[in-house]
């Protein structure tokens, strides 16, 4: 089966093939428009709608023209959470492809696809995965920081989930103060690494007996402490107060996981999303598996941020939670 998938949920327009019988992404196209909306400080709902109506054309083209060119069995697509008009571009173009080969169209949640995207290595290598439910998975991305498990029949159940900033939105915000530019969790990561992420103190929220993720106090915190420093000041620590961000954000997010781990027992833990490509945020998920003795399935980092190739997964593995007809899209779509 070949499956054709679009993603334009937010500012990344994807389209990807995946090939069921071989067990692989016969094709993976992305075209990324953080430049287009890096000089505004994040992303215009507007112009990202704007740039995937210019894009994803472009992107088809790609795969059609190419030598290894199958006409595809299922055209899935993102419906949800994401910009309505990003949303909406991706799904008009999918009906248009659906239509036109006259194949069953797919509502996938771009979230489950985030969820399942750390079992993307089991399944290309042909590995078992029975043995790793129940899973306790985080997904920790721009727009949303999830801790939930999922079951052998991969029903997802939400354990926490942000009340206000997710992580990557308080990296976003925490960068732009210090004057780095969007996304803002790349270039921060990459001047922590010469800081002391013990040098300042920023607050961790959490409560054990409330799960939930909140990072605005985090992102108030880092506010009110620039207001205090001259601005030669926060030049010359700039390393140091991004470490220690990073810190505090890392801190509060396995502190959910091992607590969680303790009280539910999962037999595998799993870390996706945009913002689980920083390394550090890696190594503290890694001393938390280490220390319950679980494995820890990492996404790969091409499947990290916003792709299709995730959404293609997410369609063979569970296909049938996809909307056929009608297929709309839903903004606020919920894991």
């Amino acid at each position: 089966m070949q499956i054709l998938a679009i993603e334009s949920s937010c500012d990344e327009s994807a389209v990807a093939v995946v090939d069921s019988e071989s067990r692989h992404f016969s094709h993976e196209f992305i075209s990324s428009q953080a430049a287009v909306h890096r000089q505004f400080g994040g992303v215009v709902p507007d112009l990202a709608g704007k740039e995937h109506r210019n894009a994803l054309p472009e992107l088809i083209g790609r795969w059609r023209g190419s030598d290894s060119f199958v006409p595809p069995n299922v055209v899935a697509v993102t419906v949800g959470p994401g910009l309505a008009c990003a949303l909406g571009v991706g799904l008009d173009v999918a009906k248009e492809l659906a239509n036109f080969y006259g194949c069953p169209l797919l509502g996938i949640n771009h979230l489950r696809g985030h969820a399942l995207s750390p079992l993307i290595p089991l399944w290309l290598e042909n590995r078992p995965w029975s043995d790793l439910f129940p899973h306790l998975g985080l997904l920790v991305s721009g727009g949303n920081t999830l801790l939930f498990t999922v079951d052998e029949n991969f029903n997802a159940n939400v354990l926490a989930e942000t009340v206000d900033d997710a992580a990557g939105e308080a990296l976003d915000k925490g960068a732009r103060m210090l004057g780095l530019p969007y996304p803002g969790g790349p270039p921060m990561e990459e001047l922590a690494r010469s800081g002391n992420p013990e040098a300042y103190h920023f607050p961790r929220a959490f409560t054990p007996s409330i799960m939930k993720f909140s990072f605005s106090g985090l992102k108030t915190s880092l506010l009110y402490l620039l207001r205090k420093m001259q601005i030669d000041e926060i030049e010359r620590h700039k390393a140091d107060l991004c470490a220690s961000y990073l810190q505090a954000i890392g801190d509060a997010l396995v502190k959910k996981v091992d607590y969680a781990t303790k009280k539910l027992k999962p037999r595998s833990i799993g870390f996706s999303g945009g913002v689980s490509q920083n390394d550090m945020l890696r190594r503290k998920m890694e001393a938390v598996c280490s220390r319950q003795n679980l494995p820890l399935l990492l996404t790969p980092y091409p499947y990290c941020g916003d792709n299709a190739s995730m959404i293609a997964f997410a369609a063979l593995v569970d296909g049938s939670h996809g909307e056929k007809s009608p297929c709309r899209f839903h903004p606020k779509l919920q894991l």
